[in-house]
């Protein structure tokens, strides 16, 4: 009974069922006083044999070795084992648990994403307020009439008078007028082109232009510009722009332009075709210029009446834009090469007026006339408003561009001390 106790411990017995009548018991092995039997249902059978441990020298000693033991188990395992094998090895069975893989690709994903949505966009700094367009992008507002970009003014953007140049703001005025186009929809594989006007070769060519700019904005500054377009007359649209300072909303710029189609490989002019017509005229916003359109005639200028006269002007590769001709605001810095220095230093630009009768190519060489007006460079000192007139021809006399500036004095508490930049806008 000792013996038998001992065993179960450590061989589970399971319970005895009848055997099989047609079956014979087969003997496994012999333990040292135990005798194991496999039933023919799978059973294991132990019979032991309780015998009295041996003396030597009157103590008692164990018959049954450590060794034994465990090769009893070994033995018992491997047969258990043989009666339910494991299926076989398959492609499938074989191939490693993807699901950990792609839980641990997930689980880092959304801890980035949690990262990026806790980031904080808001400003350091009240000026720079720009949350409702943080990255400068633009876009449509006024019930779709409208598009809306904000520029900061950069450092390599202002100029010797500390404020941004005449260059930025045109920039600015170009930049939001194709953007616009952009997010309507309505940009084809052209410059600023329609679908429509891409397959009849059609390109937009600015024929006029007014600019008045009642306050420059400064290193640092964020202006916000306005734009939008309607018609203008049978065969051309007209696009506005208002600039304005960011923070306070101040109107610092206005300006309106008029726009005509050409055809991009002949260079002429072209009407508008009907099916451009449908897709620009439901974006058409009916209203007045914003700039007081100035009726008095531009003058011609030649070499008796030009005061100031520039040669030698060229356009380089990085003038031109997609259309292969001379970008718009380039033309304006080549007028004012021409404008005399002691107005330059001593004034600013106020108001600006051009025509624009042709194209210039990449091999063209221009030059650049102004005459100023009677109050001109010998009167600086009555710190009166100057008035010049403009000319950009060809070499061989052929009018590219006609214009009108006016100067207004510059006043040294707009723009802070000598030496320092001027103070943030107010």
């Amino acid at each position: 009974m000792v013996a038998t106790a001992a065993t179960s411990a450590f061989i589970p017995v399971p319970s005895p069922s009848a055997p099989d009548p047609g079956s014979k018991p087969k003997k496994l092995t012999n333990l040292g006083g135990m005798k194991s039997k496999l039933t023919s249902s799978g059973g294991l059978q132990v019979k032991a044999n309780a015998q009295a441990p041996p003396k030597i020298n009157g103590s008692s000693v164990s018959l049954t070795t450590p060794v034994e033991t465990v090769k009893h188990e070994v033995e018992m395992s491997s047969s258990s084992s043989s009666s339910s094998s494991p299926p076989p090895r398959t492609f499938i069975n074989t191939l490693p648990d993807w699901s950990m893989l792609l839980a641990a690709i997930t689980t880092i994903f959304l801890a980035a994403e949690k990262q990026w949505m806790m980031l904080d966009w808001k400003p350091r700094r009240p000026d720079m307020d720009m949350l409702i367009d943080p990255f400068g992008l633009g876009r449509i507002v006024q019930d779709g009439f409208v598009f809306r970009q904000n520029f900061s003014i950069r450092s390599y953007e202002i100029g010797a008078d500390r404020t941004a140049s005449i260059e930025t703001l045109m920039n600015h005025l170009q930049e939001t007028a194709l953007n616009h186009v952009k997010t309507a929809g309505l940009l084809g594989d052209g410059f600023g082109s329609t679908p429509e006007m891409c397959k009849k070769n059609l390109i937009w060519v600015v024929t006029r232009m007014q600019v008045e700019i009642d306050r420059y904005p400064t290193w640092g500054d964020v202006v916000q510009v306005d734009t939008s377009v309607g018609p203008s007359g049978k065969n051309g649209m007209r696009r506005n722009w208002l600039v304005r300072d960011y923070k306070t909303g101040e109107i610092l710029t206005r300006a309106s332009s008029v726009w005509v189609m050409m055809n991009k490989k002949t260079r002429k002019l072209s009407k508008i075709p009907e099916e451009v017509r449908g897709e620009i005229e439901p974006y058409f916003l009916d209203s007045d210029p914003v700039v007081e359109e100035d009726s008095r005639k531009l003058q011609k200028l030649d070499d008796n009446t030009a005061d100031y006269v520039r040669t030698g002007l060229a356009p380089r590769w990085s003038d031109l834009d997609v259309n292969q001709h001379v970008n718009n605001v380039k033309y304006i810095g080549w007028i004012l090469e021409s404008a005399p220095l002691p107005i330059l230093e001593s004034h600013e630009l106020a108001a600006m007026s051009l025509e624009y009768r042709r194209e210039c190519g990449k091999d063209s060489v221009l030059q650049s006339l102004t005459a100023t007006s009677s109050n001109g460079v010998g009167n600086l000192a009555s710190l009166a408003d100057i008035e010049c007139q403009h000319l950009l021809r060809l070499e061989d006399g052929a009018e590219i561009v006609r214009g009108r500036t006016v100067w207004r004095p510059k006043y040294a508490k707009n723009f802070g001390t000598s030496g320092q930049l001027p103070a943030e806008s107010a």
